[in-house]
């Protein structure tokens, strides 16, 4: 375990407090570089954080957040109070959740871990446990977590590649490319001792469980660079047709047909992947699989999904789900779009396709992965009903917040 030396969180510190003075903000202090609904008001908690990815917030509004690598950051994860920066570990962390003030679980690219705190202390204590290791990861770690209501860690592990080459079945989805759980209770587990609850699913790495059914719900991305890889495929239905699918797990094992079928948005249905003989129209047996509650615009990205508790949000957004997009970079020839958190209504139990943008403007004059100045990733709610928000392009954290 590595701990920030004082000196690296006062420069990290004042690093935010120069870009916070630099970004435009009404009398209010409110970012004024975000759109947001009439009464909410986006604050900048902290700045040139690194590549923040999942966020985790304490009852006293501590801020944990997860870091990617880059060119200057191993990763790991920094933990916020004010102007105080404190950083732990040292690789590449994605996935963080909170399952009390005192008890941290962190995904890094292979593993599962468990930080322990002292009352109110920003640092953890020494002894880190390996809950899970072993874990399959690409090139970046996307192991996103959550718990669900039996005390269970979910943990999201992508698909191994971009598809399986054809093979029937597709050896990936042994170990990757789904949804599984395990005890926390237990260290050192491997994928054996975890249950795979979903399979089929190229990267559900949205997830969160909902209050109000228990349920276990994802936004997985759907496939990418299909015209490249195979150019029978037309590169206006590469960008358009393969949607982001929220779906939600209601049996054991649920399958939802990755690699060898996606979900068409435009069309409203699963069609047979090109890599086992489609033509981006043939439906084949891909029809009998389960549905997706609800599918987005293809190539958004979405990256975490947030049902807000009750009581703590303006009574629109109460019962439904927040979902932050990270953006396209594979609509070529058409512009990039997506770079949004949209907000989700659900009715009867359901999410509907009324979704609406809740928070754009991250992106700046130019709309792309690499011009972007900022790209949503992490979302989490403090025990005062704020939004928190994460970005892995600018290092930025706001605090949105609602006032009547």
């Amino acid at each position: 375990m590595h701990l920030a030396r004082p000196f690296v969180a006062a420069s990290l510190a004042l690093a935010a407090a120069c870009s916070r003075d630099n970004t435009p903000a009404n009398a209010n202090g409110c970012d004024l570089s975000l759109k947001l609904p009439d009464g909410f008001c986006a604050t900048i908690v902290a700045d040139t954080v690194g590549r923040a990815r999942q966020l985790a917030i304490r009852s006293n509004g501590d801020v944990f957040v997860a870091r990617i690598a880059s060119r200057r950051d191993s990763g790991g994860v920094s933990a916020i109070r004010g102007d105080t920066v404190e950083r732990f570990g040292s690789s590449a962390t994605h996935g963080l959740v909170l399952a009390s003030d005192s008890s941290l679980y962190v995904s890094t690219a292979h593993e599962v871990l468990h930080y322990r705190f002292a009352k109110n202390d920003l640092t953890p204590l020494r002894r880190v446990d390996t809950i899970v290791t072993g874990l399959p990861s690409g090139p970046i770690p996307t192991h996103s977590l959550a718990f669900d209501f039996r005390g269970g860690l979910l943990v999201n592990i992508s698909a191994a590649g971009a598809g399986c080459a054809g093979k029937m079945p597709c050896p990936d989805l042994a170990t990757s490319a789904g949804i599984w759980r395990f005890d926390t209770g237990k260290r050192n587990q491997t994928m054996k001792d975890g249950a795979r609850i979903a399979t089929g699913l190229r990267d559900a790495i949205a997830i969160a469980a909902n209050p109000r059914d228990t349920m276990i719900y994802a936004v997985s991305h759907g496939p990418d660079s299909l015209h490249e890889r195979f150019p029978q495929i037309d590169a206006f239905t590469a960008a358009t047709h393969p949607g982001d699918e929220m779906i939600r797990v209601a049996s054991v094992r649920a399958d939802y047909g990755w690699p060898y079928c996606y979900f068409d948005v435009i069309a409203g249905t699963r069609v047979q992947s090109p890599e086992y003989g489609g033509d981006g129209k043939a439906v084949g047996n891909c029809d009998r699989l389960i549905r997706p509650l609800i599918a987005f615009p293809a190539h958004w990205e979405p990256m975490s999904l947030l049902f807000p508790k009750d009581g703590k949000v303006p009574a629109k957004y109460a019962g439904g789900a927040f979902v932050a997009f990270h953006g396209s970079a594979h609509r070529s020839p058409l512009p990039e779009d997506g770079y949004v958190v949209v907000f989700v209504p659900f009715k009867n139990g359901a999410p509907t396709m009324a979704f609406e943008t809740f928070a754009d403007g991250f992106t700046g004059s130019m709309k792309s992965a690499t011009g972007a100045l900022h790209r949503p990733v992490g979302l989490a709610q403090g025990a005062d009903g704020s939004l928190y928000l994460s970005d892995d392009k600018g290092g930025r954290i706001w605090k949105i917040t609602y006032k009547k």
